[in-house]
């Protein structure tokens, strides 16, 4: 299946769960984010507080040192660990990421082959959800992990 990118209108987002949203992007219903093509990663899994992204690290993500860079690493692991988050979402809520904290391991290099990362939830309270993730390679040696704190923006109240 040919993926298509891009971004949805809020009504849609938020129709329905976000377990449900999530599960669009990887049957194809809905477009998977414009940065995934330019990241060269996919959601591949995704089930209520578990997400899997699975990714490609190639030469040009290299930094100056030959190694992929940092903020690829960091943007694999950030989309994992808020979409363990975005998986509880119910319908109308919304988040955002206001906390991310990381931990290079190995360096991730293309011989890394495909690597996976899987973002877990922790704790899922009524306005802050935290969740963890591990980035490993094809060997599934742990290459970095993190953590994430995410606050859930509510439904907005209809006028009556």
């Amino acid at each position: 299946m040919d993926r298509t990118f891009g971004v949805v209108s809020r009504d849609v987002l938020v129709a329905g769960d976000g377990l449900s949203f999530l599960r669009g992007i990887i049957d194809g219903s809905h477009p998977a984010p414009p940065f995934a093509g330019t990241m060269d990663f996919d959601l591949v899994e995704a089930d209520e507080g578990r997400v899997v992204f699975s990714g490609r690290p190639s030469p040009r993500f290299f930094n100056p040192l030959g190694t992929i860079h940092g903020g690829w690493t960091a943007t694999i692991l950030d989309s994992a660990m808020a979409c363990a988050a975005h998986s509880t979402l119910k319908p109308g809520e919304g988040y955002t990421t206001l906390e991310m904290k990381l931990n290079y391991v190995r360096p991730v290099m293309p011989e890394s082959g495909t690597v996976r990362c899987e973002g877990r939830l922790i704790h899922r309270g009524g306005s802050v959800i935290t969740t963890e993730g591990n980035l490993v390679d094809e060997r599934g040696k742990l290459l970095a992990h993190g953590t994430e704190t995410c606050i859930v923006l509510p439904r907005k109240k209809t006028e009556a």
